[in-house]
């Protein structure tokens, strides 16, 4: 079990090469002597701010170099990260720091004023960390391997959600294990997801304390072609993403697959015809699959996935790797027989300390068993191959994934109980393991009420994420039961989710609102005629979303960020900002050729 704090593993880099490139961002290059020295005044200021050994420091901040340098300052003056998402709405983040008990919330300073989070609790970052006194200082090094690193949130059944405490040693054997993701000085890896998404942990942490470099995207949300060109330009050789994207890449022949030296896929069941298309097209490519939750460290198995896995079959999660153990246990906690299908229990180095102040909830989900010790249920169904490599085989609660997001229904149930024009609520996934994949509400409205669907979407975007927010609403007279009086949630997720427009007037669509109505119905699979139609109303999401930017850009010829995109999620609205970028691109070039 390694006895390293990450910020030992980084400082030890620092020593032995100084100036090799640490994280870029594109606008910031830091070599490790420099990450190293940022950091350290960095945490000689917070520890004049108060803060040490125990305390909760919130991360409110755009991707970038400063934001690697604010966590490894968290983690040296003893404290740990709160990760925080910049797309949460304002009720969620009070929620989470609140919870944290944060002493302090570290982040940009648009995103800190949006936030309405008092200024005293408050510090602005810089692009070397933050504004300090110039004189020297003795920067803390107080992380402990035993102690918490980071507090993430996921998903909690009962509406509230639940804070996994991450230890320091975990997240040290999950990015040192010799078994693991392959990385050497030379590698390069791309920082693209959401700070509060676990494999971030990866992206940042791992490189760093093998000497190799993290490349940040500088989107706020990467298109798929934003993707591609930071591989391109920052020459990333490693990349995770999770399995959603990666079926579109492949659905696409994406030229990502033809510069990166390893590839891991996680978050959802991989399809063996994309996976075996990918291998095929590019043999060099190393392809991983990886699965794992927040509770045991990010990733707890790996699968380095061959043309054979992709024959027929689901495609195996792999074994576990560095400190982390695996069992397939029966209900009476007995180990199940081979090849047959049970629950996967994680043991092991990796291990979350447990829930921030939810003892019952630790106490259910992990337990001291007989011989093995401390495990972790959770809840997977997985069966043992004769080569002992898992494959999964589905859950055995409502917890769902989309698009690489772990979704407690009842956290999302919870929140549409709490509208007064809600009576009754249902939340299942349609299409589950597709690339249109949707979150879907099946509500009973109260008596009386006639609210519109993209009303009670919009109250609701107004307090959870975005990715727990459904996509597709239904209103039903009453949700179907089972013989035993439960809610019948596989006839929801199989019933016929299309509901007609109406016979209303609509408006013609001039030539530029038809090429986006055009892509929006490739994605959506269905006709788009109104040009005051909204692409979340109509069942859309990120990942449908990045489909339609692509089209848009071979159409047209011009770009459309995925932030644009969502911010303006009409047909009009979008065909407004396609055309003035086309009168742009055409005012540009009338100016060249009249030089």
């Amino acid at each position: 079990m390694p006895t390293a704090t990450l910020p030992e593993l980084v400082a030890r880099h620092a020593r032995q090469r100084p100036d090799a490139l640490a994280v870029t961002d594109g606008d910031t290059a830091l070599t490790y002597g420099q990450l190293l020295d940022a950091s350290g005044r960095l945490a000689a200021a917070l520890a004049e701010r108060g803060i040490g050994p125990g305390s909760a420091v919130g991360l409110l901040c755009a991707r970038s170099t400063r934001l690697v340098v604010a966590q490894l300052a968290i983690w040296r003056a003893g404290a740990h990260a709160v990760p925080l998402d910049p797309g949460y709405p304002r009720p969620r983040i009070a929620e989470m720091t609140g919870d944290a008990g944060a002493h302090l919330v570290l982040g940009d300073k648009t995103l800190l004023a949006e936030a309405g989070l008092p200024e005293e609790r408050t510090l602005v970052l810089t692009e070397h960390g933050a504004e300090t006194a110039a004189r020297p200082v003795r920067a803390p090094d107080a992380a402990d391997p035993d102690a918490t690193a980071l507090l993430f949130y996921t998903s909690g059944s009962t509406g509230r959600p639940k804070g996994v405490l991450v230890p320091h040693s975990a997240v040290a054997d999950l990015v040192t294990a010799a078994d693991a993701v392959p990385l050497g000085p030379r590698d390069r890896v791309l920082f693209h997801s959401t700070v509060s998404f676990d494999a971030s942990t990866f992206e940042v942490w791992a490189p760093l304390a093998r000497g190799a470099a993290v490349a940040v995207s500088p989107a706020d949300r990467p298109t798929a072609e934003d993707l591609v060109r930071d591989v391109e330009r920052f020459g990333v050789t490693t990349l995770f993403i999770t399995t959603a994207l990666f079926h579109h890449l492949a659905a696409r022949q994406s030229r990502i697959f033809g510069v990166l030296r390893t590839l891991a896929v996680g978050g959802e069941a991989l399809s063996p015809e994309y996976a075996g298309a990918v291998l095929r097209a590019f043999p060099w490519l190393e392809l991983l699959n990886v699965y794992g939750p927040t509770e045991a460290t990010t990733f707890t198995t790996l699968h380095r996935i061959t043309p054979a896995d992709c024959a027929g079959g689901p495609v195996p999660i792999g074994r576990p790797f560095g400190g982390a153990r695996t069992l397939v246990l029966d209900e009476r906690l007995d180990p199940v027989a081979p090849g047959t299908v049970g629950e996967l229990w994680i043991a092991g180095d990796r291990l979350a300390r447990g829930y921030l102040d939810r003892p019952e909830l630790t106490a259910e989900r992990f337990r001291d068993l007989p011989g093995t010790g401390r495990a972790y249920r959770s809840g997977d169904l997985v069966r043992q191959r004769p080569d002992g490599a898992l494959e999964f085989h589905g859950r055995t609660d409502d917890q769902v994934k989309v698009r690489g997001f772990r979704i407690e229904p009842g956290e999302v149930e919870h929140a549409l109980l709490l509208l007064p024009e809600v009576a009754e609520a249902a939340v299942v996934v349609r299409r589950a393991g597709h690339p249109d994949a949707a979150l879907t509400a099946c509500l009973v409205l109260a008596e009386g009420s006639r609210a519109a669907a993209d009303t009670l979407r919009a109250r609701l975007a107004d307090r959870l994420p975005a990715h727990l927010v459904p996509t597709a609403w239904h209103v039903l007279d009453a949700l179907p039961l089972t013989g035993s009086g439960k809610i019948d949630r596989r006839a929801l997720a199989a019933a016929d989710g299309d509901t007609p427009t109406g016979g209303r007037t609509v408006a013609p669509l001039t030539p530029i609102q038809q090429a986006v109505a055009d892509a929006w119905s490739r994605a959506l699979e269905r006709p788009i005629t109104e040009p005051g139609a909204d692409f979340l109303a109509e069942g859309g999401h990120s990942l449908l979303a990045m489909w339609v930017v692509d089209d848009l850009r071979e159409d047209l010829g011009v770009e459309l960020s995925l932030a644009d995109f969502l911010g303006h999620p009409t047909v009009a609205g979008q065909a407004d900002l396609l055309e003035r970028a086309l009168r742009a691109a055409h005012d540009h070039t009338a100016e060249g050729a009249a030089r």
